[in-house]
Parts: structure tokens; C-alpha cells; sequence
């Protein structure tokens, strides 16, 4: 199993949910991500990398962001993804955020334009070097594919209408933005994906 924190988190945002999968009998990787912020291009290759090195086909959980780039590796490499659960990601519009979301975003685009290494820039937004990463976040998902996408209508972050990723099943809970991580409604939800991604 692989974690994916969201925009700005690192794997230690997801220290409670991995806990919980670890309870359960789970092997529970990280991204190796500090700081959400680099170029998805990137990401993608070294999330790769990290899923290659599992040796058997994983589920990946990605919170926000990390949502999105599970979503991408899923439609990417189906033979190294069992299963993926995109807890409140903009699948469908990535700058479907709230304004204060979006002047963060701005404000790393503008230092990555900058030359600030590690972070990514404007040219991410319509550039080569995402080009995959934007192909893949509309690529119908491997049928064999076992997808989740949780949204929240109370979510003040991503609007909720972003996360109906039409490969997936769609499943509405009552939680915050960052409160999907630890919220029971998403555990179960995710229960029932590892179930499923199982069999």
C-alpha cells in the first residue's frame, strides 16, 4: 500500500491513517513526499519508482493532490495498482479550490517560475513536462481497477463536484477537507476497497 499526501503535506500528514492501516495488517509505504509541491511530471516518475519497488501490485491512498497523482499512476501502470482511493482530490479541474487554496498555489507557481528548485511552476499548468499527468487524470481506469473517490459538500477546499470521477465510486461523507484522513465514515469506505481490491 502506498500513501500520497495532499498540496503542501508531507507523509507525516498521513501518520494517523497509516497507523490505522498498519493496525490492520497492512504494509503501508510512503511517497517519500516533504512538501506536495514539485512538478507533477516528476512526481509521477518517482511514485513509479516507489510502486516498482513493492514487487506486487499495491493499493494507493491519496489525500488532495496526492488524489490526483494515485488517479494518474492507476490510469499509468494498472499492472502495479490494485486499487486507488482519492480522498477529496480535483480529479476533473485541478484549480477547482478555494480562493485561499488558490493563492497558495499561485504563490509556489510564482517562486517555481522563479527558479526555486523542487517546486512546480506555471509552466506545469500547460506544459510538457505534465502533459501525461493531465492525459492520464481523464484516461478511463483499467477495469480491473478498484477506484474510490470520496468527496465532502462541507469540504471548504476542493468543491466537491471536482472529485466525481466518473471511473470511480463516488461516495459523499460529512468531514472536512483534512479531516478525511481521519474521519470513520472514510475508513470504512476504505475497508471496503481493500476488501474488494483483495479479492
Amino acid at each position: 500500500m502506498l500513501l500520497i499526501p495532499g498540496f503542501l503535506a508531507g507523509d507525516t500528514s498521513l501518520r494517523i491513517l497509516s497507523g490505522w492501516l498498519r493496525r490492520r495488517g497492512h504494509r503501508v509505504e510512503t511517497s517519500g513526499i516533504r512538501f506536495n509541491v514539485g512538478c507533477s511530471g516528476v512526481a509521477l516518475l518517482r511514485l513509479e519508482g516507489r510502486l516498482e519497488a513493492l514487487g506486487a501490485p499495491a493499493v494507493v491512498i491519496g489525500q488532495s493532490r496526492g488524489g490526483a497523482l494515485a488517479r494518474a499512476l492507476a490510469a499509468h501502470r494498472p499492472d502495479l495498482v490494485a486499487g486507488i482511493a482519492m480522498l477529496g482530490a480535483p480529479l476533473l479541474d485541478q484549480l477547482a479550490v478555494s480562493s485561499g487554496t488558490l493563492r497558495a498555489v499561485r504563490s509556489v507557481a510564482a517562486l517555481g517560475d522563479l527558479g526555486v528548485p523542487g517546486l512546480f511552476s506555471n509552466v506545469c499548468l500547460d506544459g510538457d513536462c505534465c502533459a501525461d499527468f493531465r492525459r492520464l487524470l481523464v484516461a478511463p481506469l483499467d477495469s480491473g481497477t478498484v477506484a474510490l473517490s470520496v468527496y465532502s459538500r462541507s469540504d471548504a477546499i476542493v468543491d466537491w463536484r471536482a472529485c466525481l470521477d466518473p471511473d470511480a465510486d463516488c461516495v459523499e461523507v460529512d468531514s472536512s477537507h483534512c479531516g478525511m484522513c481521519v474521519n470513520h465514515r472514510v475508513y470504512r469506505e476504505l475497508e471496503r476497497l481493500l476488501d474488494s481490491a483483495a479479492g
